[in-house]
């Protein structure tokens, strides 16, 4: 018998021809991945060329995610898909294209403005076809993109390209089935491919999961892949109603600070155990696409965490521990890229970034607020003045003034660049009389020069930064309902406490009252985070759970 000499691929090749005709998918995808060999085929050309046309993205992703096409068809491809999710306004999604997936940080790097022009297009408010699509319309776009036909083949054409590259190989020779000599071939594993088109593929995913979950509110019609736009408004600000997951911690490990990232994309715990964690807020899980998180391998510190916050850019995460000690990590990796370790004398009791991601802001039980340089680790600057905790401190909006909130009862104002202290207020006396701690301060959606000042009673608060009262809301307890913490909704319609009484209490801008109250743990509640896009509140408690909530 003549000696029988096959290539290789085209043995991988067959042997993914017989997974894919037989739904034996992670089998197909472990192997195409490992050997980097790709079928290049899809199950009938007319079907994927006019899903293309039809910009019926959820068919055509998970077949491009098993191709292998030039870098350039890739790009064209995600460009288009983020502009109709822009158009779609599904803007978390279009975010999560741009600024998450490898070929998007590729052209960010060799395309610069091609990639600004998308960020640029993704902050309007407003959406402009001719603007978006230039000098061509969507349908010519898919149209054009759809020429990645010429890259594949269809199974059945595929089929007969390996009869006759085999008829080639085996004309000198009959091999039947039960005497082919599968050892005979040696395969060498090669590097991984790329995950990225698998990546983005899970992201819309996610989104359509979000819908299945009830995240976006009734009668919403969510139609994230297909060609027009839907018609319907941002979504409107509603508050929670109804239990969506229950995230449980070990006994003596409950969470401490729960923060959701600018992007939406994490949803970060701080526990006492040292522990930091990132979540899947759609599914309650641990996120293990962080390949850090699959191998357990955690972000940590030594003592208790008792903040976090991330970096606008959604890159760069802030941990404080009971140490004084402050971290900066890249949320992707899990690396620790910072260590401050004499940040404060005593716990580090809030953070919060710069604009510009430079510098961080903290705040300590030592009584003191510091800003922090990243790039140097040095201290930069020192407000000094409240005579107790500091509890919580932001920046404003322009980063020109610091805004704290002290266990003295006062909140201070204070000059960003000269740590001068502008202004000192306290708040309305509570019910009860006297004075009590101020929990926190927070920005105002609707008008960005007033703060919502949350103290540890029955009562919240819209003040100037002079400290004049602009609206108040109150549960109207005078005692065993103080509130530990607040957080607001994206728009600023509605602005949620939890109290000592174990219960979420939701205020109305609109009406100025309570319109909705509701117990969300079972032991003491230690605070409350909301999501800047969807309508998904997270609380955490002492009963070692955080639990999140939708309406």
């Amino acid at each position: 018998m003549s000696t029988l000499e096959i290539e290789a691929r085209d043995v991988i090749k067959i042997v993914l021809q017989f997974c894919k005709e037989n739904s034996l998918h992670k089998t197909f995808q472990t192997l195409q991945s490992e050997c980097q060999v790709s079928l290049n085929t899809v199950d009938s050309m007319e079907t994927f060329i006019a899903d293309i046309n039809g910009g019926r993205w959820d068919a055509v992703l998970p077949q491009v995610s098993q191709l292998e096409l030039p870098r350039k068809k890739v790009e064209d491809l995600y460009e288009q898909i983020v502009l109709e999710m822009i158009e779609l306004r599904e803007l978390d999604t279009a975010r999560a294209i741009l600024r998450q997936t490898q070929v998007m940080g590729v052209m960010k790097q060799e395309h610069p403005e091609r990639y600004l022009r998308l960020e640029h297009l993704l902050v309007r408010t407003y959406f402009d076809p001719h603007e978006a699509y230039q000098d061509s319309t969507k349908e010519r776009r898919r149209a054009q993109i759809a020429q990645v036909s010429l890259c594949v083949n269809a199974m059945g054409a595929f089929r007969e390209i390996l009869k006759r590259s085999f008829y080639r190989s085996f004309c000198c020779a009959t091999i039947t089935a039960d005497g082919f000599d599968w050892a005979s071939f040696e395969v060498a594993a090669a590097p991984r491919l790329s995950t990225y088109i698998a990546a983005i593929f899970n992201t819309c995913v996610t989104a359509l999961r979000a819908f299945s979950v009830g995240l976006l509110p009734p009668g919403t019609q969510f139609d994230l892949f297909r060609g027009t736009a839907a018609l319907k408004q941002d979504v409107e600000d509603m508050y929670p109603t109804t239990l969506l997951h229950t995230i449980k911690f070990g006994k003596k490990s409950h969470p401490e600070c729960t923060r959701f990232s600018p992007d939406g994309q994490f949803l970060v715990s701080c526990s006492v155990d040292g522990l930091i964690e990132v979540w899947d807020h759609i599914s309650g899980k641990l996120k293990k696409d962080l390949q850090y998180q699959a191998d357990e391998t955690f972000m940590m510190h030594d003592e208790a965490v008792l903040c976090v916050d991330f970096s606008r850019d959604s890159e760069m995460l802030a941990s404080g521990s009971q140490d004084g000690k402050i971290k900066v990590w890249r949320i992707r990796t899990g690396q620790c890229l910072r260590r401050l370790e004499r940040a404060h004398s005593a716990g580090v009791t809030s953070l919060c970034f710069s604009r510009d991601g430079s510098q961080i802001l903290s705040t300590s039980f030592d009584t003191t607020a510091r800003v922090h340089g990243l790039k140097s680790g040095k201290l930069l600057k020192e407000f000094r003045g409240h005579t107790s905790y500091v509890n919580y401190a932001i920046f404003t909006n322009d980063g020109s003034r610091v805004i704290t909130a002290s266990s003295d009862c006062t909140v201070k104002v204070w000059d960003g660049k000269t740590t001068e202290c502008l202004h000192t207020f306290k708040l309305p006396p509570p019910l009860r009389g006297g004075d009590a701690s101020v929990n926190s301060v927070h920005l105002f959606p609707k008008n960005m020069d007033h703060i919502v000042v949350c103290n540890k009673t029955s009562s919240v608060y819209i003040m100037t930064l002079q400290g004049q009262v602009v609206k108040s809301f109150s549960s109207g307890k005078r005692e065993g309902g103080d509130f530990a913490a607040a957080c607001l909704s994206p728009k600023g319609e509605w602005i949620y406490c939890v109290g000592e009484d174990r219960n979420l209490y939701c205020f109305s801008y609109q009406s100025g009252k309570l319109e909705h109250l509701m117990k969300v743990h079972e032991k003491d509640v230690i605070g409350v985070a909301h999501h800047p896009h969807m309508n998904l509140v997270a609380t955490y408690g002492e009963d070692c759970t955080m639990k999140l909530w939708k309406p």
